[in-house]
């Protein structure tokens, strides 16, 4: 992979690194925010919080993909004129803006508008980073894959990376409220990687003599070109694996390091837990996702991207029959428990690769429309946005009723749900690009 490709991957993981960072910070932040009163309460005069509990947050923690969701379009259009790689700059900056925000208050209505702002860092960098990616890999089937592969690993590693560090920061480190401003500088090296680490030669520039004759942002191309995609085929089945992925990392990890809920005694895995385990443990999960993802994405010449992905769920359902017999074995010796982290191991490992094959399929659907990559890829982010969302809401309502299970129990559904539309999206596959050979299964 060329130079600048590797710098994007590598950006990617940065900027992913500070979104995992700020969520689990603020995991940490929303647990104990009666405790805290921010520089801007002191001057305001501003009382302490009530605690918030699993409804609030998970709307807190939505508010991100509310706003990633429905920008992400937009800025994927403008990509497409002014360039992925100028674009690709402003996420950065409206990182650096939300955490020193957050760090300045403990307000929950301004701490809501932190969200929507961080997410709005996300919507601008993602659309354009993967219409970068689609672009230099168009004529490499296999370059595809790993490029798919390895922006998965660098999104997914980021974030546990992010979530791992805010662990440490937060609670062996005793940085508080002041891991905000850590942050803040790792943006900084996000915005710098963006800005000198990609040639802005390496993609191919918006044509000038037809950009001015085309609509302001393109708004009605944009909805010609999707109104007769398939890649809406995709979008159920990538929908609710995205919402499985956010109960994992939003609600999960709020009820692991909670208060333990006296309403279920019986669940192991209801509270209790510290930063310091929480990051031990995303560690493990982090590893072995990442390996999945290199394993898989290693794939797409011998496997079809919908083969991949009905591998994916399956191991999202191993995953969650592991996760239910470890909440259910308080009083089993500790080794015993071990026979629960084969499945857990084993599932991580195949759910991981459910991720670069979508992302596979939609690169292949930007084949027929090269000049507006940055527009279809930016589908990521919405398709994205809307299962976190759903899995950010959905895991606060199931944790409140029925504690960890019920998480466990609205990840078995959501994924069942995705299975659904696999088999028309299999049967149409073909018509995705040019990314399917004759002897694949």
């Amino acid at each position: 992979m060329s130079r600048s490709l590797w710098a994007v991957l590598f950006g990617t993981f940065t900027l992913r690194f500070s979104t995992g960072l700020t969520g689990l910070a603020l995991t940490y932040y929303l647990r104990d925010l009666h405790l805290h009163r921010g520089m801007v309460d002191v001057v305001l005069g501003l009382g302490p919080n009530n605690e918030v509990g699993p409804i609030t947050f998970s709307i807190i923690a939505a508010l991100f993909y509310v706003s990633e969701l429905t920008l992400s379009p937009v800025f994927g259009v403008i990509s497409d004129r002014l360039g992925h790689h100028r674009v690709m700059q402003f996420g950065p900056i409206f990182g650096i803006v939300a955490v020193l925000a957050t760090w300045a208050t403990t307000s929950l209505p301004v701490i809501a508008g932190t969200r929507l702002l961080e997410g709005s860092a996300t919507a601008s960098s993602v659309p354009s980073i993967l219409g970068f990616i689609a672009f230099a890999t168009a004529s490499d089937e296999g370059l595809r894959g790993r490029a798919s592969a390895r922006f998965e690993a660098a999104t997914l590693t980021g974030l546990l990376g992010g979530f791992v560090v805010a662990g440490f920061l937060w609670d062996t480190l005793h940085l508080g409220p002041a891991t905000f401003l850590v942050n803040a500088l790792i943006y900084v090296v996000s915005f710098a990687i963006y800005r000198w680490g990609v040639d802005p030669m390496a993609e191919a520039r918006p044509d000038p003599a037809t950009a001015p004759s085309r609509p302001r942002f393109e708004f009605a191309r944009y909805r010609r070109i999707l109104g007769g995609s398939h890649v809406w085929l995709l979008a159920p089945t990538w929908i609710a694996i995205n919402a499985v992925l956010g109960l994992y990392t939003t609600q999960t990890i709020f009820q692991l390091i909670r208060k333990p809920d006296a309403r279920f005694p019986d669940q192991l895995l209801m509270g209790g837990y510290d930063g310091t385990q929480i990051s031990l443990g995303l560690i493990v999960g982090g590893i072995l996702f990442f390996a999945g993802l290199i394993y898989w994405g290693n794939r797409f010449r011998n496997l079809r991207r919908t083969t991949i992905i009905l591998y994916g769920v399956g191991g999202g359902i191993l995953l969650v029959f592991g996760a239910l017999g470890l909440n259910h074995s308080a009083g089993i010796p500790i080794l015993a428990r071990l026979v629960f982290a084969i499945p857990l191991v084993f599932g991580v490992f195949v759910l991981a690769g459910a991720t670069p094959a979508a992302i596979g399929l939609l690169a292949d659907v930007t084949e027929a429309y090269p000049e507006d990559r940055g527009a279809i890829m930016g589908l990521y982010s919405v398709f994205l946005g809307l299962g976190q969302i759903t899995g950010s809401l959905v895991g606060g309502v199931a944790a409140n009723a029925l504690g960890f299970d019920g998480i466990l129990g609205a990840s078995v559904v959501l994924l069942l749900i995705a299975v659904v539309p696999l088999a028309r999206l299999r049967r149409y596959e073909h018509f995705l690009g040019p990314g399917q050979a004759e002897t694949l299964d």
